[in-house]
C-alpha cells in the first residue's frame, strides 16, 4: 500500500482514539485544555526542532509575507476546531463531532476537484456518491441543524487545503502554528490564573502533569496528517478521514452509551459501503498500474 495512505490512516486512527484523552480531562473547562495543548504541543515540537537542528528552515519561514499569513490562517481554523471539539467530547456530544468527521471528506473531496483540479476515476466517484447519501441520512436523523458537526467538517477541511498549498513541511508548518497560537494561550493561561479560575489553580498536580501529555496527543496525528497531505492527493486524504469518526462513533455509541437511533446505524452502514467501494477502486488501480509496469 502506498506510504502515504499507510501515514493518513494512522493518523485518523490516533484521531478517532483521542475522546479517550479528552475525556480523562472533562474536569478541566475546554479553553483550558487547548491552551495546555498549544503550549505543550509547542515544548514537543521545538524538542524535535532542536533535535534535528531545523530551526533555521522555520525562520525562513517566518520571513516570507505570505507564509506567514498563510499560517495564522492555518493555526485560526486548528484552534477553533480543537475547541469546539474538544467542547463537544465533554459535553457528550461525540456522537455529534463524529458526524462533523464524516462530513469533513466530502468537503475535502469538493476542495480538491473545485480548487485544485484533482480528477476522480468512476469508482472513486461512486464511493464519494455512497458516501455523500450515508452523511445525509445521519444528518437527517439529527432532526436539526448539526452546527458542531457543520463547523468541525468546514474547519478542518480547510486546514488541510492551505496546509497541502504551503512551502511549509508537516513540522515547520505546526511548529509556526503553534509560535502564533503561544502568545495568546500564555495570556489567557495568566489571565485565568489570576482570578483563580485557570487549571494552575483549580486543579491538582497530578491532572496538571496529566495536561502535559495532550502535547503528544496533539503533535503525533497532526504531524502525520500533514507529511500524508504533501504525499498523496486531497480526495485521498477525504476518504481516509472516514477511519477516525467510525471510531469516534463506536466510543460514543457503545463505551459511553450515549443515545443513538437506528438511522444512524443506517448511515453508518452506508458509509463504511462507500469505504469498500473505495478500497476495491484502489486496489484495481494498484493492479492495473503493476501490470502497465510489467509490460513496459
Amino acid at each position: 500500500m502506498n506510504r502515504g495512505v499507510m501515514i493518513g490512516a494512522t493518523a485518523y486512527v490516533l484521531w478517532g482514539l483521542s475522546p479517550i484523552y479528552w475525556r480523562s480531562v472533562d474536569s478541566v473547562a475546554a479553553g483550558d485544555i487547548v491552551i495546555h495543548r498549544v503550549l505543550t504541543t509547542l515544548l514537543f515540537l521545538g524538542a524535535a526542532q532542536l533535535a534535528g537542528r531545523t530551526f533555521g528552515r522555520v525562520r525562513s519561514l517566518v520571513a516570507d509575507p505570505r507564509a506567514r499569513w498563510m499560517f495564522v490562517l492555518t493555526a485560526v481554523l486548528l484552534a477553533s476546531n480543537w475547541l469546539v471539539f474538544v467542547w463537544a467530547v465533554n459535553d457528550d456530544r461525540v456522537l455529534e463531532a463524529s458526524l462533523g468527521y464524516f462530513i469533513n471528506p466530502l468537503v475535502s473531496v469538493v476542495l480538491g476537484v473545485v480548487v485544485l483540479g484533482e480528477r476522480l476515476r468512476a469508482g472513486s466517484m461512486a464511493a464519494v456518491a455512497i458516501a455523500a447519501i450515508g452523511v445525509v441520512v445521519l444528518t437527517i436523523d439529527v432532526g436539526r441543524a448539526p452546527w458542531v458537526s457543520l463547523f468541525l467538517a468546514a474547519t478542518f477541511a480547510l486546514y488541510g487545503l492551505i496546509r497541502k498549498t504551503s512551502p511549509a513541511g508537516s513540522l515547520d508548518g505546526l511548529t509556526l502554528e503553534m509560535f502564533v497560537l503561544v502568545p495568546f494561550a500564555l495570556a489567557a493561561l495568566l489571565i485565568r490564573a489570576g482570578a483563580g479560575e485557570g487549571v494552575l489553580t483549580t486543579q491538582s498536580v497530578g491532572m496538571n502533569v496529566w495536561l502535559l501529555g495532550a502535547g503528544l496527543i496533539t503533535a503525533a496525528p497532526l504531524l502525520l496528517f500533514a507529511t500524508a497531505a504533501r504525499r498523496i492527493e486531497l480526495w485521498l486524504v477525504g476518504m481516509l478521514q472516514f477511519i477516525a469518526p467510525t471510531l469516534q462513533f463506536v466510543l460514543g455509541a457503545v463505551v459511553w452509551n450515549e443515545p443513538w437511533s437506528g438511522g444512524q446505524a443506517v448511515g453508518f452502514v452506508i458509509i463504511w459501503m462507500a469505504l469498500g467501494v473505495f478500497v476495491v477502486d484502489q486496489l484495481r488501480s494498484a493492479r492495473s498500474g503493476a501490470k502497465r509496469l510489467a509490460v513496459s
